[in-house]
């Protein structure tokens, strides 16, 4: 049996999650989908298209999707879900994990990869931040968990910018860039998104990565071809730096915790080394590393070597081969919670030949 991608759903209090989820749940696109609503927050889910009665857990939808709201524990519940395909009693192609406003999304996506046998059964295909405009900078100033989802997504996906200005809509999709570079972002109107941009994004497929984001990891954030963006200022900054001088033309300058950074280099890296220093620091800060990807150089293949963690879990795949005209390099951005920059730099600059 072939894995079933999973996705992971977060996103703001407000943010059209769930207006999201009905048009997936609700429309006629031939796909079986199934949906866990992780209710482990404070708030309840809207009723009207779960049924929460906990003797029945699974719902089998008009269009085929099914429903599971869950209040212990994932692994179980994705494991149950799995275990009724494979003999037979559920049909569903995917898996869709909401979790609430105030969730981590890290743990939920280090399930797919701690658990061996969920690990058998899907693929986590990408994480969905969906975002209020209105309210996004006041959530993103006072809750952390707002921040992480940030830090976490694959996709951004920003709701309500029909109630803020054009310049309001730039000012915060410029922040969610500091925060998170390697997040497409992408204004949607009350979480009316095609499918084909919810689905099979392959955020955490190793090999495929680069070969859909074209833009993974443009030079710095300021060569983002922002147009007449007050942000460009025309000239290089050392990696993470950011032109003080402009700092009047936006709004108003936000210091968030959840930041980026990115490294690189020509040089390839001594893959014992390499592996050394990221042992050494997942240790220390695990925990504050959302997320961490790259396509890296590495001494002893004609191969790129493709890499990502969440939190303390890291892994790499050999990617295709150096093209005849590309100049072997390395790019590996970090996204977390105030990391100590110096020290990552620093390190990786250590773990090359």
């Amino acid at each position: 049996m072939s894995l079933i991608p999973a996705t992971i759903l977060t996103g703001f209090l407000g943010s059209g999650k769930t207006t999201l989820l009905k048009r997936v749940l609700s429309e006629a696109h031939g796909q079986k989908i199934a949906v866990i609503e992780n209710e482990f927050g404070e708030e309840n889910i809207d009723n009207d298209i779960l049924v929460t009665d906990s003797q029945e857990q699974i719902v089998q939808m008009s269009n085929g999707c099914i429903c599971c709201t869950i209040r212990e524990d994932l692994r179980e519940a994705l494991q149950l879900l799995a275990a009724k395909k494979r003999k037979g009693l559920l049909d569903f192609d995917r898996v869709v994990i909401e979790t609430t406003g105030v969730a981590d999304p890290g743990p939920v996506a280090q399930t797919f990869f701690m658990d061996d046998e969920i690990a058998e059964s899907y693929l986590l295909d990408s994480i969905l931040t969906l975002v209020d405009a209105k309210h996004a900078h006041q959530q993103l100033d006072t809750r952390q968990e707002a921040r992480r989802q940030v830090g976490f997504a694959d996709q951004i996906f920003i709701s309500k910018t029909d109630l803020v200005s054009a310049d309001e809509t730039a000012d915060l999709m410029r922040r969610l860039t500091h925060m998170n570079p390697r997040a497409p972002q992408k204004a949607v109107h009350f979480g009316a998104v095609a499918l084909s941009e919810v689905f099979d994004l392959r955020g955490f497929n190793l090999n495929t990565k680069l070969d859909i984001d074209p833009d993974f990891l443009k030079e710095e954030e300021h060569s983002h071809d922002h147009g007449d963006d007050p942000d460009h200022c025309g000239h290089d900054h050392a990696p993470g730096e950011t032109c003080q001088h402009h700092d009047h033309a936006r709004h108003h300058h936000h210091d968030d915790d959840v930041k980026s950074f990115v490294f690189r280099s020509d040089r390839p890296f001594d893959p014992a080394k390499l592996e050394d220093f990221l042992g050494a620091v997942v240790n220390v800060y695990g925990p504050r590393m959302l997320r961490y990807k790259g396509v890296l150089y590495m001494q002893g293949t004609e191969r790129k070597v493709i890499f990502q963690g969440v939190h303390q879990l890291m892994g790499s795949d050999l990617g295709p081969a150096w093209g005849q005209h590309e100049k072997p390099s390395s790019k590996m951005v970090f996204i977390g919670i105030d990391l100590p920059q110096d020290i990552f730099l620093q390190g990786m600059e250590q773990s090359l030949v």
